[in-house]
């Protein structure tokens, strides 16, 4: 099983991929992909790290966003994630209207929850 620490490498891995797809001509398919994997990876190693229960499915990443925003104080990312959700089906199956994001921003917003995962790692050691 992987640790928090891989998950956060993972979603570093996945947020180097974000922020080359943001520039001019952005890259809607890998800035879709990548900050919805990268989320979902930076929730995972949250969430491991303070000892709460991940889920393999979508919908349980959402929650799980939303208690570590409520109780640790972690950037709340729930809309975000179901935006990036419906994004990445959109570039998977073209049956769904893609949100109408600024790349730049969502950049942004998908590192800097990355950051503050980052520093809870960093403070609190990796717990699995």
């Amino acid at each position: 099983m992987s640790t928090a620490s891989d998950k956060l490498e993972l979603a570093r891995r996945h947020l180097d991929r974000v922020l080359a797809a943001w520039d001019e001509p952005t890259d809607w398919d890998d800035l879709s992909l990548y900050g919805f994997y990268c989320l979902q990876a930076a929730v995972e190693a949250a969430a491991r790290c303070v000892g709460l229960e991940t889920s393999k499915k979508h919908r349980g990443k959402v929650d799980t966003a939303l208690a570590l925003h409520e109780r640790y104080g972690l950037p709340d990312v729930t809309g975000l994630l179901r935006d990036l959700n419906v994004a990445r089906k959109a570039v998977a199956y073209g049956d769904v209207r893609a949100p109408d994001f600024d790349a730049e921003d969502l950049a942004t917003a998908i590192e800097e929850y990355v950051d503050a995962v980052a520093a809870i790692l960093a403070a609190g050691g990796d717990d699995e």
